[in-house]
């Protein structure tokens, strides 16, 4: 166990704001840090929080929770994030507030007391250029690999920037829409998916597809595929793609086979779609997935 890698995760902390008035935590990186501490893996989440009601809420809920806190900060002058969802065909769309605490994460804050580990982001969170240059000297330590959970949240992205944190990563997750978008050239899903592996010199790229499930490319070109058991109750599709995630990471951690971590991954997600938002705060809910 002394080899096993820690889970550092960074981004954005908001509230998930839905039309008929419900406030719910989110935010990719929080609810992939949320699942990983349910499944006992103890991740560092470093993010930034408002003083503000919103960011105390969020840091009562996190330690309440059993999180470690220490690496989240605090601004005086910017306020806690903020995404305002609408459902259109069960689909969620977002519109995300910008200079958000979140966009200020200051890397002199940091203080992570591990030297081997996997680095999880997204793109959202650095949109901002003081966030972004925190993200780039935390990735930069040594023993530190990169995984890439690639969000495209128009207007917040540019391809020239993702290009750069795909040449950084180690394993990278993005949706088919966002394959389409990354890619330089024509052809079906699995000459797609090789181009973009072999140009970043990715060890796994994990190409999400909602019903249809999911497809991972390993570093020797073997394809993986899987696709979702049947949805016991479904309300709505927020943080689906972040429970995916938060299995794929733990299988990472635990070095369990592809098979099995992409299958769990697509059976808890398959579980997500049933709660209002993207966590439970429920321990229950999580034991079948830890027991398994």
């Amino acid at each position: 166990m002394s080899n096993r890698l820690q889970p550092i995760v960074f981004g954005e902390v908001l509230f998930d704001c839905f039309p008929d008035g419900q406030q719910i935590l989110g935010g990719a990186p929080f609810n992939v840090a949320w699942h990983l501490q349910a499944f006992g893996d103890r991740p560092y989440l470093i993010s930034r929080v408002g003083e503000d009601s919103p960011g105390r809420k969020i840091l009562q809920a996190i330690e309440e929770w059993g999180m470690d806190i220490s690496c989240i900060q605090t601004d005086s002058q910017h306020q806690t994030g903020r995404v305002d969802i609408t459902l259109i065909d069960d689909e969620p769309h977002y519109t995300i507030t910008p200079n958000c605490a979140y966009d200020f994460i200051d890397f002199e804050n940091i203080n992570i007391p591990i030297n081997h580990g996997i680095l999880y982001h997204g793109t959202l969170a650095l949109r901002n250029a003081n966030s972004r240059q925190s993200y780039e000297r935390l990735a930069n330590l040594p023993g530190i690999s990169t995984f890439l959970d690639v969000n495209l949240r128009a207007p917040w992205w540019q391809k020239d920037k993702v290009c750069d944190w795909l040449q950084r990563a180690r394993w990278v997750k993005l949706n088919l829409d966002e394959l389409l978008q990354l890619s330089d050239i024509s052809g079906d899903i699995e000459q797609q998916m090789t181009w973009l592996q072999k140009k970043y010199e990715l060890e796994l790229l994990i190409v999400t597809r909602g019903e249809e499930g999911a497809i991972v490319r390993s570093h020797e070109g073997a394809l993986y595929m899987s696709t979702p058991p049947e949805i016991p109750q479904f309300v709505d599709t927020v943080g689906a793609g972040d429970a995916f995630t938060a299995v794929f990471l733990h299988g990472l951690i635990l070095q369990t086979s592809l098979i099995d971590t992409l299958n769990a991954a697509q059976k808890f997600a398959s579980r997500v779609v049933g709660l209002r938002g993207a966590i439970s705060h429920d321990p229950d809910f999580y034991q079948p997935f830890r027991a398994e």
